[in-house]
């Protein structure tokens, strides 16, 4: 559904991402991991539209979206969560996610949505008049989903989301990925909590130095040997060499 081909892209000063190839398929919710500097960020914003590819292939469904503004890409269908919290803390529960539906016109259709986003998030029902400030940081993240499904998207972006929660909350926030998903939305994930984010996917990628390192389902990913090289400050190829010599194969490192 989305591809990438062979994908450059930085800021300025040169590339963050150098020849990424990657397949999000329908359907999945494919995780993407990798630790800090190894281009996740990057590949977020060029699938909102908010950095565009140097060179390289970036398709939505066959359709060249690499020069897209962030308006066009929701019309293709995609939409994004972005990392930081992005509510109106004045607004109402209700106003923020009805803000969602900016691109729809039939009210009608609006007032379907609100209501099966809230049927899919109680939080959404149950404080719909309550200013969206006064929710706590794993309400808002739940808030901020319903409001991203007001454009009845094909497929949901989401940018490290459990950043700054408690880990209560962050469970939370994964049981609604799960639902989302199994819902039939196909997902992107950047997740910092490597082994939740792994456990979630149906397909996981490490990135590492603006390249796709590993990939396949989430627990080949997680149980892979290498990973515990590289969250130890190494890198993958170190980690090759390292099994190729004999060396033990510890389990990959749990949750940050």
């Amino acid at each position: 559904m989305l591809v990438f081909g062979d994908v450059f892209a930085g800021y300025g000063g040169g590339d963050i991402l150098r020849g990424v190839d990657l397949v999000v398929e329908e359907h999945s919710l494919t995780c993407v991991v990798g630790p800090n500097g190894a281009g996740k960020s990057t590949l977020m914003k060029l699938v909102s539209g908010l950095l565009h590819p140097r060179v390289g292939k970036l398709e939505f469904n066959g359709t060249p979206i690499g020069k897209a503004s962030p308006r066009q890409i929701v019309k293709q269908g995609i939409v994004q969560v972005m990392q930081a919290r992005n509510l109106f803390p004045e607004l109402t529960v209700r106003e923020n996610v009805e803000l969602g539906a900016f691109l729809v016109s039939d009210s009608s259709l609006v007032r379907k949505r609100y209501d099966e986003a809230s049927e899919m998030f109680p939080i959404v029902k149950d404080r719909a008049k309550d200013r969206a400030g006064a929710l706590s940081g794993g309400q808002q993240r739940m808030v901020e989903f319903a409001r991203a499904l007001m454009t009845d998207p094909v497929l949901v972006c989401l940018d490290e989301p459990s950043m700054g929660l408690e880990p209560r909350a962050a469970r939370t926030i994964y049981q609604s990925i799960r639902t989302m998903h199994a819902a039939g939305r196909s997902i992107l994930l950047v997740e910092q909590n490597v082994r939740a984010g792994l456990e979630l996917a149906t397909h996981g990628v490490v990135m590492e130095n603006g390249r796709v390192r590993l990939e396949g389902t989430g627990m080949e990913v997680l149980n892979n040997p290498q990973m515990r090289t590289l969250y130890l400050g190494g890198t993958i190829e170190e980690g090759k060499v390292a099994s190729s010599t004999g060396a033990h194969a510890a389990a990959p490192p749990g949750a940050p």
